[in-house]
């Protein structure tokens, strides 16, 4: 890791925290404000409302500009701390966000292209990817993932099929790249940028996931560090920053920072609370002076608690073997535990509600046959033994649930929709909504998302088949949670008008 950044012939001092310092500065001055928050600092608070969130919250929620820092920024206390994080994990540009990587991925998707230009986007994306696809005009270029049909799961694709894409769509203007994804595997980051860069053209990689990754040599590359242009992280995932706390990073001269500024500008609120700004800096600090002391102990804790899981009759915790290979996952974060309770003959969906409600255990996702545990450097042989304990409860009790609702799952194949018209087009389409069973050969006008992970099983400007819209109302009534469509039941669907 350097020490030195873009701009500056000084060593950076990482004990250095610009919002933190500001904000204790702002309290020790005592000012008097007038101006935004308008609830000062808490006193306008209703007591019922501190009683749940506690005064200090609202006490370091301070507004930037004539906050934080004076009118006109001369004190440069964000600027200074995203300097600070660029440094920290080896980008020349870090740009902070408030409205988590979902804002972030917007920004440098509209920061490599534009209007009615094309990018090469995983069809297994997130649905904000799909979001700035809407917003911005951008026409995608799909490139499949590596599916795996036997485990229902899908990897980031390899550079084989990127180099094919390029060559068969010259006129696509970069890369997006998701890794990891929400079950931990990852790409080979370096051969897909390396491909790009053949061909002269960016390589955007969320990592919304990934955050930790820059602070530890046993987790799997980080983006930065192979040769990727622009990467977005959610600090709230795999850091310790409150919820909406994102940062996209930036190196090279493939892309703009200028035009990346500009289209997070664009997009972002001018009312940003500092409490995502002093997390933000504060994680930084931390993970330079601890990160790899402490992901050295989560790393064991994982290690220890996914063998402790591994001996629960009924229960398989998946890792390399499953998820890595030829045509699979370059590599796993071994912090994600993806648990396969189909020896159970429940699902996924069951067995994290029957943990939330009988053990009071949340998990991150679920599915038709697994759950993911998602460990953080936060955890520790307490918080680990709650789960091992809480799951040893689900296999003695997973015989008084009830027989789980198939769901009747896609083929890759079947899972590949034809797509008759733009994101944006079609979203903004003049739009019926019709019975389900008569929205099959129909180009649809909303997104259909089980979430998480969040990857629609169907896009605005799809063409809707049987088969999918036989998984997800199957996934529906199983379990699956579905956010998107307009009806809620899915006994009807949003389609373009005829």
């Amino acid at each position: 890791m350097r020490w030195t950044t873009v701009g500056y012939s000084s060593i950076m001092d990482h004990s250095e925290v610009p919002v933190l310092d500001a904000l204790q500065d702002f309290r020790d001055h005592g000012y008097t404000p007038f101006n935004p928050p308008g609830h000062r600092q808490g006193r306008g608070v209703d007591p019922r409302v501190l009683d749940v969130l506690g005064r200090d919250l609202f006490a370091a929620d301070v507004i930037t500009p004539n906050g934080l820092d004076d009118r006109r920024t001369t004190g440069r206390v964000l600027e200074r701390a995203q300097e600070l994080m660029a440094d920290a994990v080896n980008a020349d540009h870090a740009f902070f966000s408030t409205c988590g990587s979902s804002l972030s991925v917007k920004s440098a998707m509209l920061a490599v292209a534009g209007p009615h230009e094309k990018l090469i986007v995983p069809r297994h994306a997130h649905k904000s990817v799909i979001s700035a696809l809407i917003l911005s005009g951008v026409c995608p270029v799909w490139i499949a993932p590596h599916w795996d049909a036997e485990r229902h799961l899908a990897h980031p694709p390899g550079p084989d099929e990127v180099r094919a894409l390029f060559r068969a769509e010259p006129e696509a203007k970069g890369m997006l790249l998701v890794t990891p994804t929400d079950y931990g595997t990852c790409g080979d980051i370096r051969a897909v940028a390396e491909a790009c860069h053949e061909f002269g053209k960016p390589l955007i990689v969320d990592e919304a996931w990934g955050a930790h990754l820059p602070f530890h040599p046993d987790l799997p590359p980080w983006a930065m560090d192979a040769d990727a242009d622009l990467c977005v992280t959610s600090v709230h995932k795999s850091g310790a920053a409150v919820e909406q706390s994102s940062v996209f990073h930036l190196q090279g001269d493939r892309v703009d920072p200028a035009a990346l500024k500009a289209r997070e500008d664009l997009l972002g609120t001018t009312s940003a609370t500092s409490l995502v700004y002093a997390s933000l800096d504060g994680w930084r600090r931390q993970m330079v002076q601890h990160g790899k002391a402490l992901l050295t102990s989560d790393l064991a804790l994982a290690r220890t608690t996914r063998a402790s899981l591994d001996e629960l009759p009924g229960l398989r915790v998946m890792g390399e073997a499953e998820f890595t290979g030829p045509s699979l996952a370059d590599s796993l974060d071994p912090l994600k535990l993806v648990v396969d309770v189909s020896g159970l003959d429940i699902s996924g969906y069951q067995a994290a509600d029957w943990l939330r409600e009988h053990r009071r255990v949340t998990v991150g996702l679920s599915d038709h046959r697994r759950i993911v545990a998602h460990f953080t450097h936060a955890d520790d042989e307490r918080s680990a033994g709650v789960l091992v304990d809480a799951l040893r409860a689900l296999t003695r009790d997973a015989g008084s649930l009830p027989t789980p609702k198939p769901v009747d799952l896609p083929s890759p194949r079947e899972l590949q929709l034809e797509t008759a018209m733009l994101p944006r087009d079609a979203f903004f389409a003049t739009v019926e909504q019709v019975p389900a069973d008569q929205a099959v050969g129909r180009i649809a006008a909303e997104m259909i998302t089980p979430y998480p992970p969040g990857a629609p099983a169907v896009l605005p400007g799809e063409v809707i088949t049987r088969e999918i819209l036989d998984y997800v109302r199957s996934g529906l009534a199983a379990g699956m949670v579905l956010p998107d469509p307009a009806d809620p039941d899915l006994e009807s669907v949003r389609v373009v008008a005829r």
